[in-house]
């Protein structure tokens, strides 16, 4: 699960959905696709949000995503609960090995905390999980049965930790 970079705010005539990365949001997105080359991060699946600072995250990720995967823009991330975001995992086919998400605070930090019953950084992701910030999980199960603990966080990044 990655959050989407750090947004601008210098034009307020700009609605939520149609606000760009700033400068900073742009660093930590170059920074996390050298983090994905860096460690052979392919998700099979990309589920990302149709707002236009989620889309800007995902454009550097996609030289270093596998040419097999498919990355689907879905407006229904944008603003997503926690409950509607494990909704849409459980709807993901079997077949589809791993999934990252591409969205937005409040229902993605929910989520991640929810699904993580352990790993070593867990604190830390309960803690905070800021802009930019990658949650890495992993469930033995079928989509269709996740659920609240049954993952273990068996990574997480947050772009100061990139450099």
């Amino acid at each position: 699960m990655l959050r989407h970079a750090k947004s601008s705010w210098d034009d307020p005539s700009l609605d939520d959905h149609s606000r760009p990365l700033g400068p900073r949001g742009r660093r930590a997105a170059r920074a996390m696709a050298g983090h994905f080359r860096e460690k052979g991060i392919r998700p099979a699946l990309v589920l990302c949000s149709s707002a236009l600072r989620a889309t800007q995250t995902l454009e550097p990720l996609l030289p270093e995503i596998a040419d097999g995967t498919s990355v689907r823009i879905e407006p229904g991330l944008y603003g997503a609960s926690r409950e509607q975001l494990l909704e849409r995992l459980r709807r993901t086919p079997d077949s589809v090995p791993s999934i990252l998400v591409i969205g937005h605070n409040p229902g993605l930090e929910d989520l991640a905390v929810a699904l993580a019953g352990s790993g070593d950084g867990l604190a830390r992701l309960e803690e905070k999980f800021p802009t930019g910030a990658l949650a890495t999980l992993a469930f033995p199960g079928s989509w269709g049965e996740l659920q609240s603990g049954a993952a273990e966080l068996v990574g997480y990044v947050v772009p100061r930790d990139l450099g």
